[in-house]
């Protein structure tokens, strides 16, 4: 036995008591007296003159209310302006923004803490680093490349920066590479 439940898009086709139903609808309509129609279209008629009255009376509340706002100096872009600022008033004021910002500035003091945590642990391994034996070694090979470019070099001072060991080295070596002077067109051999 199968169960089936029966929803709004059910394809099953209608049942005798629908089609009744359905009928008896079409019946009372078509039934409707002479006197009834006229009534109901009497009735309809008043609706409409009222809507058409209360259309009439809200055009010219609104007009006196411009005309208030006008005397008022209220603008609509003032009344704009003090809209949106009770809008933001009352966004700042909900609990939603509050649990927000109260969210976002405990994630910022814990990233602020976990950056600060990161800048020391690179710090200590800076440290750690250059108190290595590989680091001693590679600070001594460059000291000692650094003393023989300056022998080299023949710098009469000891002390100096690198930078200007190394600007002392170019300008040495590019007085030891000859030049090409050009001779005269007449000297040239042909």
């Amino acid at each position: 036995m199968e169960t089936r439940q029966q929803g709004f898009l059910d394809s099953e086709l209608l049942r005798e008591a629908d089609e009744d139903l359905a009928s008896e609808v079409n019946l009372n309509a078509s039934i409707m007296t002479e006197e009834e129609r006229e009534e109901i279209q009497q009735e309809l008629a008043k609706l409409e003159e009222e809507i058409s009255t209360l259309k009439q009376v809200l055009s010219s509340k609104e007009k006196q209310h411009a005309d208030l706002k006008q005397k008022l100096g209220i603008s609509p872009l003032s009344e704009l302006k003090n809209n949106f600022s009770r809008g933001w008033h009352d966004m700042q004021t909900s609990t939603a923004y509050k649990k927000t910002s109260e969210t976002l500035s405990t994630a910022g003091q814990k990233t602020s803490a976990a950056f600060s945590t990161l800048g020391s642990a690179i710090t200590r391994k800076f440290g750690d680093m250059r108190n290595s034996p590989s680091f001693k070694s590679f600070e001594e090979k460059v000291e000692n490349t650094v003393s023989t470019i300056k022998t080299k070099v023949g710098a009469s001072e000891t002390g100096g920066s690198f930078e200007e060991v190394l600007s002392s080295a170019a300008n040495a070596s590019s007085q030891d590479t000859p030049t090409n002077n050009l001779t005269d067109s007449s000297e040239r051999p042909c």
